[in-house]
């Protein structure tokens, strides 16, 4: 990652706790407002998703990242023995907690306080892992992606769902348009953090995608490395494996 982006540049806080305090400030109304900024459309992504990972039959699954649960909420129906969401947001997590026990899903989902670049599980503990919109809010990308590796079985299946940017005409410059201006003002008018969408604007725009997460995903020791645009390009989803 070329540039390190932070919410609250005037802030002495590290990444890490400057994106557990953003999210923390606008979970009450994320999900509500998340659906307006992407039209629905990460429905149908996370829907891709979970296709991806059933492959594998996954029992053990880990959630990172897991904001208000709604991937956690979905792999549900693959029937696995337990599902770990992981979020270093408290905030998002109650939230989270509040739709899965409305699902009548306790038993099945455990919302969990916790750090990607420091996961508190075993080596080689889960069949699947999964990170959608999560991966460019690491404070170490490399730490973070190794830690995953880490707790994955051989064998196991990462699959990340992150945004990227478009290449071709006109939804390149489309795209650029409505995330530098039009998302960052959505957020202002609805959410009481008026930095958070500027800054999740900026960092979708900074990270790498495509075939440049792809070798960092190799650097880091997964292997069967893919990688597949949806809609246009605003998104990629990554599947590799250990």
């Amino acid at each position: 990652m070329s540039k390190i982006i932070k919410p609250y540049k005037d802030s002495a806080l590290g990444k890490k706790d400057q994106v557990a305090t953003m999210f923390n400030n606008i979970s009450k109304n994320y999900d509500d407002l998340n659906r307006v900024i992407s039209f629905g459309i990460d429905i149908s992504w996370r829907k891709k998703v979970v296709q991806i990972v059933s492959k594998n039959n996954p029992q053990q699954i880990l959630d990172i990242a897991t904001g208000t649960g709604d991937l956690a909420l979905m792999m549900s129906t693959l029937a696995p023995e337990k599902i770990i969401g992981l979020d270093i947001s408290e905030g998002m997590l109650s939230v989270g907690k509040e739709k899965i026990s409305k699902a009548q899903l306790n038993d099945k989902i455990e919302m969990v306080v916790g750090d990607s670049e420091d996961i508190r599980y075993a080596d080689n503990t889960f069949d699947a892992i999964t990170v959608s919109f999560g991966v460019r809010n690491f404070a170490n990308l490399d730490k973070g992606l190794g830690e995953i590796r880490r707790v994955l079985k051989p064998g196991g299946i990462l699959v990340i769902l992150e945004t990227s940017n478009p290449t071709k005409f006109p939804f390149k410059q489309g795209y650029k348009f409505y995330t530098s201006f039009i998302l960052p003002v959505i957020g202002k008018l609805f959410s009481k953090d008026k930095i958070a969408y500027s800054y999740l604007s900026e960092s979708a725009n900074f990270f790498p995608f495509g075939e440049a997460f792809n070798n960092i995903l190799k650097k880091n020791g997964f292997i069967n490395t893919t990688h597949t645009p949806v809609t246009f390009g605003v998104a990629t989803i990554y599947s590799a494996s250990k």
